[in-house]
């Protein structure tokens, strides 16, 4: 039995009910289905599923599943999308959404600002198998406007950019994008299915590295890809069930529980991480405070139009570059460092030497990831705390 809320009903609602499907045990926690492969009643049976998969039948775990299943007819609903498909990790689905769709020849253009493992696809794979690849200041409408062409199949983005924090307008991009064609894709992890309605907003196709804030306590790697049924249907599942990108049902599960609550938690996070940025703000031994919920960032009036609250990630520039940035994390008690992010834990790390590692020094500089930035992921700890233990760490960054 599929117990699906109808789309009047609010997220927190959606959140916890939408794409219930019930055993003939009718247990209230859904069921972790983990097998890979299905039984057939008879030889006819699974000839005739080989030629039609009906409604809640499956084949083969790499294809479909119904936990996984489950998850991706929660998220969707959340998302406010007509399908999705579930993937083995947020990169997955980046790869998934776009290798799926394009072909030797295309022409994308994509933001500047990404996670590195992003801009290895865009320049390294795309780039090996012939798709040319035009990379822009993401906050500069002008850019986007001359590098999208006739011939643009797709134009890339993450909506808030990791881990400098620029806010991409989402439908002014889209205008430029859908004036000749193209598809928009749009990673949404920062701002979360939470805060923004990206497909209101003009997006055709949203991911989530379901890792971050979907399970949100550190457990289980997993992606998604949002959009129109025929996309996630006629393009996207024939390249993942064929190259074996598909979520496990037991990570499936769990994101399924995590979306449960993931509301309640982004909004206490988003909370906190205003609290603490607007606290840190003026702080000696800082440079910047970077924030889309501050006045101060250079996109605050467009991040508080596109969404409801600033997001669960800070970044501040430790004055005094490397070393300064390393005394003040090597400083901190309660905040532990690691390279995730949108755990119920505060997570802090280095991008320099981490995650943007693989950068030139000048692309670093182009991106404003400077030896003193710090990337803060905001958790759900209590903020008067996390404020005593940033300030701290930032009085020992000073004594060299």
């Amino acid at each position: 039995m599929t117990d699906t809320p109808t789309p009047a009903r609010k997220s927190r609602t959606r959140a916890v009910h939408a794409g219930t499907r019930r055993s003939q045990y009718g247990e209230v926690s859904e069921a972790i289905f983990l097998t890979q492969g299905f039984v057939y009643d008879t030889a006819e049976a699974a000839e005739a599923r080989f030629v039609e998969i009906g409604p809640d039948e499956y084949i083969y775990a790499r294809y479909g599943n119904p936990t996984v299943a489950m998850f991706e007819d929660r998220i969707a609903a959340l998302e406010g999308a007509e399908a999705a498909f579930a993937t083995a990790s947020g990169m997955a689905a980046v790869n998934g959404a776009l290798v799926s769709m394009l072909r030797a020849g295309d022409h994308v253009v994509s933001a500047r600002a990404l996670f590195g493992s992003c801009l290895y696809i865009l320049e390294e794979i795309l780039g090996r198998y012939g798709v040319e690849v035009t990379f822009v200041d993401g906050t500069d409408l002008t850019q986007w406007r001359d590098a999208i062409r006739p011939d643009t199949r797709a134009v890339f983005f993450e909506s808030i950019s990791n881990p400098t924090l620029e806010v991409i307008d989402i439908a002014a991009v889209s205008r430029l994008a859908h004036a000749v064609g193209a598809l928009v894709i749009v990673d949404n992890v920062f701002a979360t299915p939470v805060f923004q309605d990206t497909l209101g907003l003009g997006a055709d196709v949203v991911i989530y590295s379901a890792t971050k804030h979907i399970d949100g306590q550190g457990r289980c790697l997993g992606g998604v890809i949002l959009g129109s049924k025929t996309f996630i249907r006629k393009t996207v599942e024939p390249y993942m069930k064929h190259t074996g990108g598909a979520m496990s049902p037991f990570n499936a599960w769990v994101m399924l529980k995590s979306l449960e609550t993931v509301e309640l938690r982004c909004r206490a996070q988003a909370a906190s991480a205003q609290a603490i940025a607007e606290a840190l703000e003026a702080r000696a031994g800082l440079s910047r405070v970077i924030y889309p919920g501050l006045p101060s960032h250079p996109q605050h009036a467009l991040a508080r139009a596109q969404m409801e609250q600033g997001g669960t990630v800070i970044a501040l520039e430790i004055e005094g570059g490397q070393a300064a940035a390393f005394r003040f994390l090597n400083a901190l008690e309660i905040i532990i460092i690691s390279n995730n992010l949108g755990d119920a834990k505060s997570i802090i790390t280095h991008p320099a030497t981490t995650t943007h590692q693989r950068l030139s020094d000048a692309q670093k500089q182009m991106l404003g990831i400077t030896p003193g930035l710090v990337r803060l992921s905001v958790g759900l700890e209590d903020p008067d705390d996390l404020i005593a233990d940033l300030s701290a760490a930032l009085q020992a960054a000073r004594q060299a």
